[in-house]
C-alpha cells in the first residue's frame, strides 16, 4: 500500500538535507494502540553522502509516534533539533573537527 510522504529539503550547516515524512505509516497500529505511528527518512543529498551526527553513511529510517513530531512543531524542527542535539556528542564533535583537517596528501 502506498503511503504518502511530505517532502522537505533543508540545509544544515552547509548540508543539504531531504527529510521525508509519513504521519501515520502504519493504520493497523493507529487501530490496535490509538496513536499514529510517523516514518522519517533523513537523507544528505550530496555525493558522497556526509555524516550527519544520527547517521554516519548520510541515510535514516526512524519510526516515531506522531505526537512527537507534532510536539516539536513539524518534522522539520524534529529534525533540526535531533541534529543540534546529536552534534553536542563527544563522536560528533571529533568527527567534525578531523573533517575540517587538512589532508597532507
Amino acid at each position: 500500500m502506498y503511503k504518502p510522504y511530505e517532502p522537505y529539503q533543508i540545509e544544515w550547516r552547509g548540508v543539504p538535507i531531504e527529510v521525508r515524512y509519513c504521519p501515520s505509516w502504519s493504520k493497523s497500529h493507529e487501530d490496535i494502540y490509538g496513536e499514529r505511528m510517523a516514518h522519517l527518512e533523513i537523507r544528505v543529498l550530496d555525493e558522497p553522502r556526509s555524516p550527519l551526527p544520527m547517521t554516519e553513511t548520510g541515510y535514516r529510517s526512524h519510526f516515531i509516534h506522531a505526537k512527537a513530531i507534532e510536539h516539536e512543531g513539524g518534522p522539520v524542527t524534529y529534525v533540526r533539533a535531533w541534529l543540534e542535539e546529536g552534534a553536542k556528542s563527544p563522536k560528533w564533535k571529533e568527527l567534525e573537527a578531523a573533517s575540517r583537517q587538512m589532508s597532507l596528501l
